[in-house]
């Protein structure tokens, strides 16, 4: 079995070059299954529909990663590397809670590792080139120009708002997934990202009255508590 997976993982590995999972053949019924579904499936063998749930998710997961590293080469590295945990852990989905919630799971520890074992470094900042679909308040996005100038007032947010902003704002995670994926009350998820939006919005407007403002916050480094 030990043998088998590492098989599996070595194979997944290897597709890097190409698009890690190969895309999957749907069937009629494919599209109107869901992810928990698809993953029990997975769970049970059947790992060709593990490249519907790339399909699905590997956009949203790069769009989340992006905007949490600032670089779109570590987004895409972490991507690969998260699916290549949903296949090695597949035994530990019990069908509790949403899939995505399980997936984004992994994404945060795979992000943590990953930065674990990186000296941090100055952000490259390439999500503003990945705009998103689902944006912030719009006040803030009222004008087009000042997209970029919110993406680097979130790249200069402490890494555990931007997460939370991330999550609610754009990934538009209700706040009882958020609660469950942090592990903390939905209350304390209230507070924290009601905070984080007013935190953002002052930098916003700093780096609005002067483009060159800055703060001492590393990024790249993980989230503090």
């Amino acid at each position: 079995m030990a043998r088998r997976l590492r098989q599996e993982t070595d194979q997944l590995v290897r597709a890097r070059e190409r698009n890690l999972f190969p895309l999957a053949l749907f069937t009629e019924s494919d599209g109107t299954v869901t992810d928990e579904t698809l993953m029990e499936a997975v769970r049970n063998g059947d790992l060709a529909k593990l490249g519907i749930l790339f399909e699905r998710h590997h956009r949203a997961l790069f769009d989340f990663l992006v905007r949490m590293t600032g670089s779109a080469s570590t987004a895409e590295d972490l991507v690969q590397d998260v699916f290549v945990r949903v296949l090695k852990y597949r035994a530990t989905w019990r069908g509790e809670g949403r899939f995505d919630t399980w997936l984004f799971r992994i994404a945060r520890n795979a992000r943590a590792d990953y930065f674990r074992t990186r000296p941090p470094s100055a952000p490259i900042d390439d999500a503003a080139e990945y705009p998103s679909h689902s944006p912030l308040p719009g006040d803030l996005l009222a004008r087009n120009r000042d997209v970029a100038r919110l993406q680097r007032a979130l790249m200069l947010l402490r890494e555990d708002k931007r997460e939370l902003i991330l999550l609610a704002r754009y990934r538009g995670m209700k706040l009882e997934a958020i609660a469950d994926l942090l592990g903390i009350e939905v209350g304390t998820v209230k507070v924290r990202i009601h905070r984080a939006v007013k935190e953002l919005r002052d930098i916003f407007l700093r780096l609005n009255e002067s483009p060159s403002w800055n703060t001492t916050n590393s990024v790249g480094s993980c989230p503090t508590t």
